[in-house]
């Protein structure tokens, strides 16, 4: 299988492609803990399908220590209860913020409450850069069509 299309290649849309990716790069440097932004972009692609990513972020938090259980529960993160509170807070934000068609006033206050609880301004503004630039991300990948399976942990940085 390979990608409809080789963004990187093309002059014009290589440019776009990294400077994206730049900013997926600043992300990383946030004061976001490691951890949960593994779990986050593992949640967001999963309910977005996007293999490549899954691919991705399964195979970084890996590398980062984090432990197959909760990676293989990330899916059925309410009924696990192996992700703080501070997690979960987070998982649930993740979650209204890509299903936000689904919710008729987008993110409700509570769910934004919870995540204020854990995390500071900086913190929050890192998460939710990481959750539009996740659903942008599988969004391009999915209608490319990616192939997912060949990412090795630290292949972009």
């Amino acid at each position: 299988m390979s990608a409809r299309l080789d963004v990187f290649a093309l002059p014009g849309a290589g440019k776009v492609i990294k400077q994206f990716t730049a900013l997926g790069r600043l992300v990383v440097e946030s004061p976001l803990p490691a951890a949960t932004r593994e779990l986050v972009s593992l949640r967001v692609s999963q309910i977005n399908g996007c293999a490549v990513c899954i691919d991705m972020h399964t195979k970084e938090a890996t590398a980062a220590g984090e432990s197959s259980v909760r990676l293989h529960l990330v899916a059925a993160w309410r009924e696990a209860t192996v992700f703080t509170e501070a997690e979960r807070a987070a998982l649930e934000l993740a979650e209204q913020g890509t299903r936000i068609a689904d919710g008729a006033g987008g993110v409700p206050d509570e769910v934004w409450e919870r995540a204020a609880k854990h995390y500071d301004e900086e913190q929050l503004a890192a998460l939710v850069t990481l959750i539009g630039f996740m659903n942008t991300a599988n969004r391009l990948n999915v209608m490319l069509e990616q192939p997912a399976g060949g990412y090795q942990a630290g292949q972009f940085k």
